[in-house]
């Protein structure tokens, strides 16, 4: 396979939900770095930093901590900010010495529904089947944490409104 080029056959990851928050509120809280460390990660990480410059070209980097203790870092470039619409940037988890792994590539898409979003992310890149499941998993739980944190944010707005 020619370096850079995906694996027709490589594994693909799509998670979907459907936010109770509009759709500018969720793409806010996914690229204000305040909002994303309140929910980025699976259930029970703990984010321990979180660094966010949502622009073409800006980067990110988030440090979480799992339930037993164990760092994870992530980060990687964004590709493409559409405001409200649409998000495409690289994801890497970082080795132990801070160097990038292999990089893969995510798109999440916000698409308005009323006052819900429908919120889609399609990840490529995967270097095993085991890999995208774990990011399956991950992915899941991170998308039950965000919809409980946007709930709650549309909540504050709305009241905020009165």
């Amino acid at each position: 396979m020619v370096p850079g080029k995906t694996d027709p056959a490589a594994p693909e990851l799509t998670v979907s939900r459907l936010i109770d928050a509009p759709r500018a509120l969720v793409f806010k809280a996914w690229t204000q770095p305040e909002h994303a460390a309140r929910w980025w990660g699976p259930r029970g990480f703990t984010v321990e930093s979180c660094r966010l410059d949502a622009r073409p070209g800006g980067t990110y980097r988030v440090a979480m901590r799992s339930p037993e203790g164990t760092l994870r870092t992530k980060r990687g470039v964004y590709q493409e900010v559409a405001s409200p619409e649409r998000l495409t940037f690289t994801y890497a988890w970082e080795d132990a010495a801070g160097e990038p792994g292999h990089t893969m590539h995510v798109v999440v898409t916000f698409e308005a529904r009323g006052e819900q979003t429908l919120l889609t992310l399609r990840q490529t890149g995967f270097e095993s089947v085991a890999e995208c499941d774990s990011h399956r998993e991950g992915w899941t739980s991170c998308f039950e944490r965000f919809a409980e944190f946007a709930a709650m944010m549309a909540a504050g707005e709305a009241a905020d409104r009165r």
